[in-house]
């Protein structure tokens, strides 16, 4: 007998299940999305050229990427220094001797500019790379190109401010009063360090035609560089006389520098310091041999900067020259004063106490008198000789070599006060600058320089007096002109010898106790028939 089955147990609706999140592999665009954002995220461009390489080979699955950066016309932006080829490449290196691995090569261009490439070699499954694969690459080389190129036109602007803050650094300190020395070696030390250059100096035309190097500024012992010239009929010598900038790639080997120091640099810049027309010279900017040459941002920034500096050289030359003459103004309203005012007055006192020393020359009972008013009358005609000393020097050039024999009597005895400690006083009788012939200046420069240096060395000498007259004659009878220096110093005290003077004649020397010494030395004008 056959048993009933049971029924079977009533099936409810299935028990909720909570739905999850899908989980989708991560594809290529994502981690490409990731990689193009990331680009420039770093300020430096290696760290950025870097992650482009490890993205490249991670997308592309690749066991090794290399960037490889040539870099042609900017050597030295984030290569090299030598111009040789800079690579960034993945941290595993690529597999000796698989030659079958297959190869993809994308090159990099920054705007129209070939950079390199970047190469990925083998995958890791051991296929082909796809055109996927391609396309990615292509997109991340893109990329780098954008990167490097934004570094470059950084970099640009970070070069032109520098050259900038240079070039107002250099006009401010020439501005404030600098020498003509001291201001070309402050253009060419700036410019030194702005052009990361070996040396920089300053060449000025000569009077043969050629060129000298009148300054250098290196970071060490300039070596003989000052002095070097450029003789004249140099290939060179044209363009820079000529106000134009020449670039050399290499000084060593160029046909056109002919200087005994080209084969210590390289890469060098000459360029023209000219403003208005005018030519001041030539600044000359040289690294060392091997050292990478200059890029065409850098050869502009600098012909910028000397103009620059040229404009600024003139413009201090103007201001010197402008105070200058307020100097030599002010001086000549010194020397009109002087002359109308106190010259005047004196010889008028003096032409008093004549009048009143001949009223009383005949009464006995009045010479003491008479003899005060004739020192004072001596006196005073001394006042007036040494006030015209002081005009005349008033009217000399401070800086100038004086070119008359009044000027160059006044330097000696100028130079006499450093030894003195004190100014000696100076007269002058007759046209000393128009009878006096070279010749006999010259025997009586050295007749002085002798006797001041004699009365330096003797002790207690508070006093000088240095008297030139050029209306004296001479025992034949002959014009002449007769020097005579006189100091109150102890001649006794006095222990050097005498030096031995080559002179017609020798110079007659009065020393009496407590009276000091009296050196008169005296020449014909001319010489005898």
């Amino acid at each position: 007998m056959s048993q009933a089955s049971e029924p079977p147990e009533p099936v409810g609706p299935p028990e909720p299940v909570e739905p999850s999140e899908p989980s989708t592999p991560r594809g290529p665009l994502p981690r490409l999305l990731e990689a193009v954002l990331g680009v420039g995220a770093d300020p430096e461009l290696p760290a950025t050229l870097q992650h482009i390489v490890d993205t490249a080979a991670e997308l592309t699955d690749a066991r090794h990427a290399t960037l490889e950066a040539t870099d042609p016309g900017h050597g030295g932006d984030h290569g090299s220094d030598d111009g040789c080829p800079t690579e960034f490449h993945t941290a595993e290196p690529p597999a000796a001797g698989r030659d079958t691995d297959s190869r993809l090569d994308v090159p990099v261009h920054v705007r129209n500019d070939a950079y390199g490439s970047l190469r990925l070699t083998g995958k890791r499954d051991g296929g082909d790379f796809t055109g996927e694969d391609e396309q990615l690459v292509r997109v991340l080389a893109t990329q780098a190109g954008i990167a490097i190129g934004n570094a470059r036109l950084y970099e640009t602007v970070r070069q032109r401010e520098r050259w900038i803050e240079g070039a107002a650094a250099v006009t401010t300190a020439l501005l404030t009063g600098e020498t003509a020395a001291d201001a070309l070696m402050t253009v060419a030390e700036r410019a030194r360090m702005l052009a990361d250059a070996s040396a920089g100096v300053i060449l000025q035309p000569t009077d043969e035609g050629g060129m000298e190097i009148v300054t250098a500024s290196t970071p060490d012992d300039p070596g003989g560089l000052v002095g070097t010239t450029i003789a004249p009929g140099s290939a060179v010598l044209d363009q820079l006389l000529g106000g134009e900038p020449v670039f050399v790639d290499d000084s060593a080997t160029d046909p056109r520098m002919t200087t005994e120091v080209r084969h210590r640099f390289g890469p060098s810049m000459l360029l023209p310091l000219q403003a208005g027309g005018r030519l001041i010279g030539t600044l000359a900017l040289p690294r060392r041999r091997g050292d990478r040459p200059y890029t065409s941002v850098e050869q502009l920034l600098a012909t910028q900067f000397a103009s620059q500096a040229a404009l600024a050289l003139v413009l201090a030359d103007a201001q010197q020259r402008r105070e200058r003459l307020a100097v030599f103004e002010d001086r000549d309203r010194i020397a009109r004063d002087l002359h109308d005012l106190v010259v005047q007055r004196l010889f008028a006192t003096g032409m008093m106490l004549e009048s009143t020393q001949r009223r009383t020359a005949d009464e006995e009972q009045d010479a003491e008198v008479h003899a005060m008013l004739g020192r004072a009358v001596e006196e005073l005609r001394s006042t007036v000789q040494e006030v015209r000393t002081a005009i005349f020097a008033l009217q000399q050039p401070p800086a100038d070599a004086p070119t008359t024999f009044r000027g160059k009597v006044l330097r000696e005895t100028a130079g006499a006060a450093a030894a003195l400690g004190f100014q000696p006083s100076v007269q002058f009788t007759g046209p000393v600058d128009a009878r006096v012939p070279n010749a006999v200046a010259t025997r009586l420069l050295t007749a002085l320089r002798d006797a001041l240096a004699s009365a330096s060395r003797r002790t207690g000498t508070t006093r000088v007096t240095v008297s030139i007259d050029a209306t004296t004659t001479l025992p034949d009878g002959r014009p002449g002109v007769r020097l005579t220096v006189y100091d109150d110093g102890d001649a006794d005290a006095e222990t050097e010898r005498d030096r031995e003077l080559e002179r017609e004649p020798e110079p007659e020397r009065a020393d009496e106790p407590g009276t000091g010494t009296t050196v008169t030395w005296q020449s014909p004008l001319r010489p005898r028939p």
